[in-house]
């Protein structure tokens, strides 16, 4: 018999298990999975709260529909009944201290039309007129491994990709975009680029792959995120979870792997599947060859708070959803989403959720980090007052602090986890890497990570079985 171990239960690891189980159960492998996580909950950024009429999330607060991943995961656990999708709207910008709507027909603040472009408020005529050479330059040397902000700025200009382009991505990715790549974010402007001679001509031509028909590109559950992390629980009866322990060290002998662990037996694993931050990874397999690599991943820091009020959520601005705030402003978060407007399900009775996030790359967030709690919901009362001109005093408070946990795909990314990867099936043959570290940070990206490592795994069961 083999033992399989995945070491952490967040939605990586458990997707793992999930498809692992079913390529036991489908080919009546002889083998023992094994799950360990040192929460006494399973999730990890993914973790609803709920207080009084509110539904909150410390992480993750929805899942990107369209990929190609979700959706079977769904209907594999009968969630489909329960799921929930995001009400549209607008989207603002909040630049010059004002709200501004980020236009129509737009893909991450990028115009897809000649109108969409000239009817922003967010640029002036001239960033617009500078624009227009999208649709008369050449691209000459930019490839996927290139500065998404450069190469935007090159096409589009630096004010159109400062004031609204820039804010909504850095926003997705947690990074500035000159050090964000193309291949990284998104490959496919490059293509379009290539292709079409234009990158608003190519969007435009390809824009239904990314609007679906009724608009509705997120989805969540009626009960909140968490609802598909208990229910992957649930179906994991057959094999075994262990919450509340650490690993202490993980160690080669002949072909198998010696987990210790706090609190627990030692365990003997001939897989072994490391679904933790990557600094953990590393700290774990301790291994000079790796470490050149693994230093060059790098992570960032986010601190999100809820303020639930006794307030209609009707005195939000109409059909709004939330906003992005740009540089030089007199607010300090980076941005508001107003979560009882954009899904109905987190307010019983209706009344106002926000959400704001304060992120590490804000100039201000070396003094928000230091602060006690009820100072930092001052500074967060303060920027609904300024932003939205709402006042009141809190009902419900949720504070979540991703200390160093959210990754970050630089320039250099994509080339250390080749690296990497190389290196990993030669000193640690059948230990494998996967999670948002590596792979993609949305929670799509990590589902069909967790389904690919449980089918490469499989893969190699199989052929042994030959």
């Amino acid at each position: 018999m083999k033992t399989i171990v995945i070491i952490g239960g967040g939605i990586t690891g458990l997707t793992t298990m999930h498809y692992l189980q079913k390529i036991k159960a489908e080919h009546n492998l002889d083998i023992e999975l094994i799950l360990l996580e040192k929460n006494d909950y399973l999730g990890g950024k993914i973790h609803t709260v709920k207080h009084g009429e509110f539904i909150m999330e410390t992480g993750a607060d929805s899942i990107v529909a369209r990929n190609e991943s979700v959706m079977p995961l769904v209907n594999d656990l009968g969630l489909e009944d329960e799921v929930t999708f995001n009400a549209t709207g607008i989207s603002y910008i909040y630049s010059n201290d004002k709200l501004h709507p980020i236009p129509k027909d737009t893909f991450f603040g990028i115009p897809t039309s000649k109108e969409s472009l000239f009817s922003s408020t967010l640029i002036s005529e001239e960033g617009k007129r500078v624009a227009l050479k999208d649709f008369e330059t050449e691209n000459k040397y930019f490839t996927k491994e290139s500065s998404i902000g450069e190469f935007l700025e090159c096409f589009l200009g630096e004010e159109l990709v400062e004031k609204q382009i820039a804010p909504v991505i850095s926003g997705v990715y947690s990074g500035g975009l000159d050090k964000l790549t193309l291949a990284s974010t998104l490959p496919y402007l490059l293509e379009y680029k290539n292709k079409y001679g234009s990158i608003m001509k190519g969007l435009s031509l390809n824009i239904e792959k990314f609007q679906a028909a009724n608009n509705k590109k997120f989805l969540s559950f009626t009960n909140g995120l968490s609802t598909i992390i208990t229910k992957i629980e649930e179906n994991l009866k057959e094999s075994s979870i262990v919450k509340g322990v650490t690993i202490t060290d993980i160690s080669k002998s002949n072909d198998k792997y010696e987990i210790l662990l706090s609190k627990h037996r030692p365990i003997q694993a001939d897989y072994v599947v490391l679904s933790t931050p990557h600094h953990i990874s590393q700290s774990l397999l301790k291994d000079r060859e790796l470490d050149k690599d693994f230093n060059k991943l790098t992570n960032s820091s986010m601190i999100s708070i809820y303020l639930g009020f006794d307030i209609p959520d009707e005195q939000l601005p109409a059909d709004g959803t939330g906003f992005i705030v740009s540089k030089n402003n007199h607010i300090h978060c980076d941005a508001c989403t107003w979560t009882s407007r954009k899904w109905a399900h987190t307010s019983d009775k209706g009344n106002l959720l926000v959400r704001l996030f304060y992120k590490s790359s804000n100039p201000s967030f070396a003094s928000l980090k230091d602060m006690d709690q009820n100072e930092f919901i001052q500074v967060a009362l303060m920027d609904i007052e300024k932003s939205l001109g709402i006042e009141g005093k809190p009902r419900a408070v949720q504070v979540t602090n991703w200390d160093n946990l959210m990754p970050n795909y630089h320039l250099e990314h994509n080339k250390a986890i080749r690296s990497l990867s190389k290196k990993m099936s030669s000193l640690f043959p059948n230990v494998t890497l996967s999670g948002s570290s590596y792979h993609g940070v949305g929670i799509g990206a990590c589902i069909k990570n967790g389904k690919e490592t449980a089918e490469e795994i499989g893969n190699k069961l199989l052929s042994e079985n030959r």
